[in-house]
This record gives structure tokens, C-alpha cells and sequence, in this order.
């Protein structure tokens, strides 16, 4: 697993099996949110932007089927991948749920090791870096598990804030993030940071990037904020 470590959202209103997702998925290090009930969890949603939701059908009050029609008609959260579990087995119940949204489908009981796999397999289309992956952007090689970045032939040296910020970059190319994003990614939310600081990282990722004569590839969108190619 990659330093940048993803986060879950877990939304379960029987503690037990909240627990035992919590267990298994910090194990494999990722940072678990947790919410009891549909409400929270679009409220969660909406503060902690996770990585990845795996959402149960049944809850009090707002079903799992709705609170996932919501997050996949929001614009920020659209393509947070979903997986959907429940007791409902049937193939009807199944189509609805993936017609409503939802990434992928588990049916209880469940084993706990194909859950981890389709979890790293969602996060592996929408968060390469975190699962190992290696990613390319022209002639920009970043290796997430050696901790490397290459510019053709040439080893780049970035320090560690710099790498979380390619990673980022890296992963959605041309997708415009602004300051306050990038501070949630790279920095992450429990940490305040000025956003000047981002400007600060920029530049230096920038002259890395740059060093043999390269372009520095990151554009900077006057208002909104910087973007790879």
C-alpha cells in the first residue's frame, strides 16, 4: 500500500459488522470513516471526500439504494466508487442496485478476502497510486510502490510532499484541482495548512520537473487552481 493512504467510508447501523470492516480494512491500511445511517453518511460524503464507499442496503431512515442515488447525482462525489452490500440476493435486487449507481455489488454473507480484493480493485481504477500501480504521463514514469519517479532515463528526486502531489496529478490528468482540494489529498484534513503552502510545494515540484530541461508539465488555471498537461 502506498503512503497516501486511502479512506473508506463504512456505512453500517449494526455495530458488529462495523466493527469487523473496520478491523479489516485498517489492517490493510486504509483510514476508515464510519456512519450508522444514511444521513451521516451523505454528510461524510460530502466533508471527507473518501476514496471509496461500501454502503448497506439496510438503514434506518434513508435507504443504502437512495443514499447512493445522491452521492452519484452529485457533481464532487459522482465518481466515488460504491459498493453496495446486503442480504438481498436476488439477481432483480442486484440490477438495482447497479442501476442506481452502485460500482459493484456484495451479497451477505460475504468472505472477507474477495471483499478486500474488490475494494482494492475499485480503488486501483479511481486511486492507482494508492494500491502500487504504476503511472505514466508522457514521459513521466511514477513508481507508487518504490517510491520513484522517472523522467525518461533520469531518477527525479522529490521530497515526500512533492511525490503526494504528482501521485495526485498523475492520477487524473487534466482534472483542474484547486488549493483547498489539494490540502485534502496531500496534506489531508485533521492537518491545517495555508493554502500558500500549496504554491510553495508547486514550485518546487515544478523545478524538479524541470531540472534537465523538461517542461514542468503542470499548468496553472488563473482562479481555480493547477492541473497536469
Amino acid at each position: 500500500m502506498s503512503d497516501m493512504q486511502p479512506s473508506v467510508l463504512v456505512v453500517e447501523d449494526e455495530p458488529a459488522q462495523a466493527e469487523m470492516l473496520t478491523y479489516n480494512l485498517e489492517s490493510e491500511g486504509f483510514r476508515v470513516i464510519r456512519a450508522a445511517d444514511g444521513s451521516e453518511a451523505l454528510l461524510l460524503v460530502e466533508e471527507e471526500a473518501p476514496d471509496l464507499i461500501l454502503l448497506d442496503w439496510m438503514l434506518p431512515g434513508t435507504s443504502g439504494i437512495e443514499v447512493c442515488r445522491r452521492i452519484k447525482l452529485r457533481p464532487a462525489s459522482r465518481l466515488t466508487p460504491v459498493i453496495m452490500i446486503s442480504a438481498r440476493s436476488e439477481e432483480l435486487d442486484k440490477v438495482r442496485g447497479l442501476e442506481t449507481g452502485a460500482d459493484d455489488y456484495v451479497t451477505k454473507p460475504y468472505s472477507v478476502i474477495e471483499l478486500m480484493a474488490r475494494v482494492k480493485s475499485q480503488l486501483r481504477r479511481s486511486r492507482p497510486a494508492t494500491v502500487g500501480e504504476r503511472l505514466v504521463f508522457e514521459d513521466i514514469l511514477l513508481d507508487s510502490e518504490a517510491h520513484k519517479v522517472f523522467r525518461g532515463e533520469r531518477e527525479l528526486k522529490l521530497g515526500p510532499i512533492e511525490f503526494r502531489l504528482l501521485s495526485t496529478f498523475m492520477e487524473k490528468p487534466g482534472r483542474v484541482w484547486s488549493r483547498e482540494q489539494l490540502l485534502d489529498r496531500v496534506w489531508g484534513r485533521d492537518i491545517y495548512v495555508d493554502t500558500r503552502t500549496v504554491d510553495v510545494h508547486i514550485g518546487r515540484l515544478r523545478k524538479a520537473l524541470g531540472r534537465h530541461g523538461g517542461s514542468d508539465a503542470i499548468r496553472t488555471v488563473r482562479g481555480s487552481g493547477y492541473a497536469l498537461g
